[in-house]
């Protein structure tokens, strides 16, 4: 009997097991993930779960019974701890498991802040379902909250803290919000936003030291920032990013390079070796070069895109890149990659102080990248313009009396 192994049980892995099912493959499928969750989402541990609009349950990928129903073979809180690529077998607590194909789909992590005062308790990160569950509890009236990084996780761990009644202040050291992300124009917007509800920001201050509460020398009492500022605290957030879980790809000698490096196919320099998701850096044939993104969209469709190569079948990674937020009462869609650095202007379509337009972001008059901010159902026409790569008039980008599909 063929076996197909996936490493990793977050929503890629769940994904390229339900695409191998989909797709006819009737041989053994071993699932592994080292939490003891089922796999689950991760968008709702920072959106409708930690705000208490969504239940628990709501966040995992399937029901508990779809897995023996299909029979996978899903085990939860076992770590595979090595790779033999030569003798095509997994290492874990407990013995070896043999595969024909295997599949990387272990994630990233929130990359640690390593200052002192770090391991303080009252410190948290947001990755995982059991530090979402922390902080949904953490987030209370009149409780102090500090967050260092004003990326999507610390915007977004924001709206809920602030929806929970804390007072909340962001430490950041870039010169504003989602900086790296989006660039200045379309940050100011976001950091406008959060401080109409109430968020102070210290932009160009990076937290130099978490010191204990006077009153209990285990917990945090306040944040010191490099500015000299020390700003009192009964939690922290961290968000200060991610780094891929590429180690044991590292150790088995795969190609390692910010993620496990893969082809436009998602195969590794392994040839029976796979990766999809935030841990794999893939060529992306429309960007022209390699790339690894921490976003739902990647998980979701590299997972399924891994199982057709898996199965021999001809598939190229060239999706779009996108992701999405709510914060408050905005939401938004992005579509390809606003860099700094990779675009010339920034077009809107709509009034950008309601709340409730598009951006652009072009170079050479082409499109690279759009937001739709509290506007639905432009995604693909977005894309599409992304894809043509056609230079294009911006007076009739920012004419919302043309539509989309005829530009």
């Amino acid at each position: 009997m063929t076996t197909f192994v996936i490493v990793g049980g977050g929503l890629a892995g769940a994904k390229a097991a339900e695409g191998l099912r989909v797709e006819g493959f009737d041989g053994d499928v071993v699932l592994f993930g080292s939490e003891q969750e089922d796999p689950y989402e991760r968008p709702p541990l920072a959106k409708g779960y930690l705000l208490g609009k969504d239940a628990r349950d709501s966040v995992f990928v399937h029901a508990a019974g779809w897995y023996p129903e299909h029979n996978v073979d899903l085990r939860t809180g076992v770590a595979v701890t090595a790779i033999d690529p030569a003798g095509h077998t997994v290492t874990f607590d407990g013995g070896t498991q043999s595969y024909d194909k295997l599949l990387l789909t272990t994630g990233a992590s929130a990359r640690r802040i390593d200052i002192p005062g770090a391991g303080l308790e009252g410190v948290f990160y947001l990755r995982t379902l059991q530090e979402s569950d922390a902080l949904k509890s953490a987030f209370t009236p009149d409780t102090r909250v500090v967050i260092v990084g004003a990326g999507w996780i610390g915007l977004e761990a924001a709206a809920a803290a602030r929806t929970a009644g804390s007072a909340v202040t962001i430490v950041e050291p870039q010169p504003g919000a989602l900086h790296g992300a989006l660039g200045p124009e379309l940050g100011g917007k976001f950091a406008a936003l959060h401080r109409a509800h109430g968020v102070e920001f210290r932009f160009e201050e990076s937290a130099a030291e978490f010191r204990p509460a006077a009153s209990d020398a285990t917990r945090i009492g306040s944040v010191v920032t490099t500015g000299g500022a020390e700003l009192p605290a009964d939690v922290v957030v961290v968000g200060i990013g991610a780094v891929p879980n590429d180690e044991l790809a590292r150790s088995a000698g795969l190609e390692v390079s910010n993620g496990v490096v893969t082809d436009a196919t998602l195969r590794t320099s392994d040839p029976d070796i796979f990766a999809a998701g935030d841990v794999a850096s893939s060529f992306h044939p429309l960007l022209g070069r390699h790339l690894r993104m921490d976003h739902w969209s990647n998980a979701l469709n590299g997972g399924k895109t891994a199982a057709k190569s898996m199965l021999g079948q001809h598939v190229e990674y060239n999706r779009v890149p996108y992701f999405y937020s709510d914060q408050y009462d905005l939401g938004m869609e992005c579509s390809g990659l606003p860099l700094p650095g990779t675009y010339d202007q920034v077009v809107y379509r709509g009034n950008s102080d309601s709340l409730e337009f598009v951006a652009f972001w072009l170079s050479d008059r082409r499109v690279v990248a759009g937001m739709n901010v509290n506007v639905w159902d432009v995604t693909s026409e977005i894309q599409s313009l992304i894809l043509s790569g056609r230079q294009i008039d911006p007076a009739r980008l920012s004419d919302p009396a043309i539509p989309l599909s005829e530009i």
